[in-house]
């Protein structure tokens, strides 16, 4: 067995690897990489009842695996590299040779994977680290499922400068929905909802282009969507007018927020 590690920013995601399949999974939350990394470990090992005798190597990845230096508890410890990690475990939940695959985490990574090898074609600071951030400023919450519940109830009308607001007819592809300018209306009248709306769309708006460009620039025409960001459905909400207006299909595949973990087990012989 080969346990796959992935020591995120703030989140700590943790599966057991077994003859090419995914067993077990967990997620922890911790202060510091080492915490995080140990007690992940610890629990899948406690509430599965696995035997710590058959774990072969543990496989650390992410933000969080370049703090530690030697193995842990005395099991062989390898550091994957994060990209990799992502486009293995990518190719492995869809089952599929060649995609793009949009990673959103505190950030953004977007990376081709294919048979040719793995590449990270770039990336964007706007992820769920700026969700947190502006929702801790600007609303009373900044806790995940309360941003959505507040989110559920806005109108984008209120903060979104959008075309109708300027042209009086459809631009191109562009209807009179779309919008011309994230919070560049932002009436006095605007409230938490509003506002917690209009942040997730600007948030899913740049990954949802980023994807589309990365797509486009490879003639594919889906796009992989993983990490922490994957379960978020007012962002999916968003993507999916992106789809309409580009022709680019968002894909969610099941475990989509393990991907990286998962690509750091599958690595351990690479």
């Amino acid at each position: 067995m080969i346990i796959g590690i992935d020591i995120g920013s703030t989140i700590t995601k943790t599966v057991s690897i077994e003859n090419g399949r995914m067993i077990k999974k967990i997620k922890t939350r911790a202060a510091d990489a080492v915490t995080s990394a140990t007690g992940a470990l610890g629990k899948l090992i406690i509430e599965n009842d696995i035997n710590i005798a058959d774990v072969q190597g543990l496989a650390i990845t992410g933000a969080g695996a370049y703090k530690i230096k030697n193995d842990i508890f005395g099991i062989p410890t390898k550091r994957i590299d994060e990209i990799h990690a992502i486009g293995i475990g990518g190719m492995f939940l869809v089952g599929e040779d060649h995609i793009i695959i949009t990673n959103v985490g505190t950030g953004t990574a977007v990376i081709e994977a294919g048979k040719g090898g793995i590449f990270h074609l770039g990336g964007s600071g706007v992820g769920g680290g700026t969700i947190y951030g502006l929702a801790k400023k600007l609303l009373p919450t900044a806790d995940f499922n309360g941003v959505l519940d507040l989110a559920k109830t806005g109108n984008l009308n209120q903060v979104d400068l959008l075309m109708e607001d300027i042209m009086e007819t459809d631009i191109s592809f562009l209807n009179k929905e779309s919008t011309a300018s994230n919070f560049g209306k932002m009436l006095d009248s605007a409230g938490y909802g509003d506002i917690a709306l209009g942040i997730l769309n600007m948030v899913y708006q740049v990954i949802g282009m980023l994807s589309v460009f990365a797509a486009k620039s490879k003639n594919l025409s889906r796009v992989i969507v993983t990490g922490n960001g994957s379960n978020n459905p007012v962002g999916k909400d968003v993507l999916k007018i992106i789809t309409d207006m580009y022709g680019i299909e968002f894909v969610y595949p099941e475990n989509a927020e393990y991907t990286t973990a998962v690509g750091a087990g599958l690595s351990w012989n690479i």
